[in-house]
């Protein structure tokens, strides 16, 4: 077996492992956007780029509340949801020129939710040949921009929303 460190991810990981706090909540309240890749905050949730992406321009849009399921959710969340979603989908359209886009919420630690007390809608964009033999066989994620220049990218699109 080949083995391609990544000592980067162990942060992630002793913080995910040693918490009890829901990272969206945890973002939400504090005042380090940049820091933690939040590109824009609206009414009721905040569109942050996810830390360990399967393409490069890998969103979530959040509520601010803490909620689970989507049925518990106030519908004016969930239209600014959608409506954040379709601007974060025109942003990425603009600066990376996808093929396509990948959009969904995983509700539920058995529906595969790597945060399951808190929604969150991601958005992909996604590229012919974005999934090759890195990610296939390597099971190997290879991403040709780093987070903060993804970030400095959309923070821009973002001041004019």
């Amino acid at each position: 077996m080949d083995h391609l460190w990544s000592p980067w991810r162990y942060r992630y990981v002793q913080g995910a492992t040693h918490t009890d706090r829901c990272i969206f909540c945890q973002m939400a309240a504090e005042n380090r956007d940049a820091e933690n890749f939040i590109v824009h905050r609206a009414r009721y949730n905040f569109i942050v780029l996810n830390l360990f992406p399967y393409t490069t321009g890998h969103l979530m849009v959040a509520p601010f509340d803490h909620v689970s399921t989507i049925e518990e959710t106030n519908d004016v969340v969930l239209e600014e949801m959608m409506l954040l979603s379709k601007e974060a989908q025109k942003h990425l359209r603009a600066i990376y020129a996808p093929g396509g886009f990948n959009m969904g919420m995983n509700i539920g630690e058995m529906a595969g939710a790597g945060v399951a007390g808190h929604i969150h809608l991601h958005v992909l964009p996604r590229w012919s040949g974005d999934a090759n033999f890195m990610s296939t066989i390597g099971e190997t994620r290879v991403l040709p921009e780093a987070l903060p220049e993804t970030y400095r990218k959309l923070k821009a699109a973002f001041q004019h929303v």
